[in-house]
């Protein structure tokens, strides 16, 4: 078995290239990002093949005068797809990224080649729906890219099979007539050499969101909860940036016990998880938030919504963590004051939490299961 992989940036495809390469079924790694950047991941130069001038435009395309963001990112998505169908007679399997996909797949079924899409969020159409309507909900103005909604919809119906993390996913795809068969469901893994438990350094009560600061991550509805909560000795780090949008919501609810941490170097968020009591992910829609196996793997119970793949995290409720309808402000708070409250068996789901991750959930399980859909759909 021979598989390409293909995509623009990073993602999770080095991590799932590390894994095919141990199983000795990696051809290629064709990506944007340099070769000396890849090969960090254990990928072997010899396997990578880099398209460094398509990075170059992916990170300064909004500073390219005379021409849109959107019209360049087009033109990255297209330019990517079409070099990586060059590639196609080499392999037995293409594996390729959402958006960046389309002429590829369109070669594919010309040669008779299987392909399969890596989706990390929701079903294009659900995204659009759940963004859309939060930005009128606060009468901000939401703008989608047409285009890469259209080239997701026709990736979908061209490839064989659609890899995605978790159940919310797939009942995004189904909703939209996507056969179940067609759907290769695969929770992401966590590293857990890198992400581990260090001492909790003080008795603050302390909760953890990590990731950007926008309406998309729920964050205003974390900011609107813990705002009206006002416990004593409690606290939240946001480890992340904030987008333009969510600076009224942090003016409306503001507090110092609202710590802005910034963005933290990956190898060094281990620290930060460690020193909470709870991690809280609130998104309107995502795949499955990787942020929430880091800190599960940190000793973290979660609180999540039924739409960042918690839900696939968490046994039942009350176990590892709760998980909670979008934009529930009033939930949220439950969830938060009887963590607070119980903060002895708060760290109970913790631990719970830290075991759970580490039988399903590392990259080594993401990949034997890549594998066993690889052997499958083969034969």
């Amino acid at each position: 078995m021979k598989v390409n992989i293909a995509v623009v940036g990073r993602f999770h495809a080095f991590n799932l290239a590390k894994q095919l390469q141990n199983k000795k079924v990696l051809n290629k790694l064709i990506t944007t990002y340099p070769k000396f950047i890849t090969n960090r991941w254990g990928i072997k130069k010899s396997k990578i093949i880099s398209e460094v001038f398509l990075e170059f435009l992916r990170r300064y395309k909004n500073k390219i005068p005379f021409i849109s963001s959107i019209k360049l990112n087009n033109f990255i998505q297209k330019q990517h797809a079409k070099q990586a169908a060059k590639e196609l007679n080499s392999c037995d399997i293409h594996i390729g990224w959402s958006g960046s996909s389309l002429e590829t797949f369109i070669e594919a079924k010309k040669i008779g080649k299987i392909t399969i899409i890596e989706r990390g969020s929701s079903h294009y159409s659900t995204q659009m729906k759940l963004l859309s309507t939060e930005y009128n909900k606060f009468n901000m103005i939401f703008k989608p890219d047409y285009s890469t909604w259209q080239r997701e919809l026709l990736e979908y119906e061209l490839t064989d099979y659609i890899s995605i993390p978790s159940s919310f996913v797939k009942r995004s795809f189904m909703e939209y007539g996507v056969p179940e068969e067609k759907l290769l469901v695969n929770p992401y893994g966590v590293d857990l050499s890198e992400f581990k438990q260090v001492e909790k350094e003080d008795e603050t009560f302390r909760i953890i969101f990590a990731g950007g600061g926008n309406l998309r991550k729920g964050y205003h509805y974390l900011l609107q909860a813990f705002y009206e909560l006002n416990l004593p000795n409690c606290e939240v780090w946001h480890l992340g940036s904030i987008n333009d949008e969510i600076k009224p919501f942090l003016d409306k609810y503001q507090t110092k016990n609202w710590i802005l941490k910034g963005h933290q170097p990956q190898n060094e968020l281990y620290r930060f998880y460690s020193q909470g009591s709870v991690f809280v992910m609130p998104s309107l829609e995502e795949g499955m938030s990787m942020v929430q196996l880091q800190a599960m793997a940190c000793g973290l119970p979660l609180i999540c919504t039924t739409n960042t793949g918690g839900d696939d995290l968490i046994t039942k409720d009350g176990e590892e963590g709760f998980v909670i309808p979008i934009r529930d402000v009033e939930a949220l708070k439950e969830k938060i004051l009887y963590m607070y409250n119980n903060q002895a068996i708060c760290q109970q789901m913790g631990a719970k939490a830290k075991v759970k991750v580490s039988r399903g959930f590392t990259w080594d399980d993401y990949g034997n299961r890549y594998i066993e859909n690889l052997n499958r759909i083969l034969n």
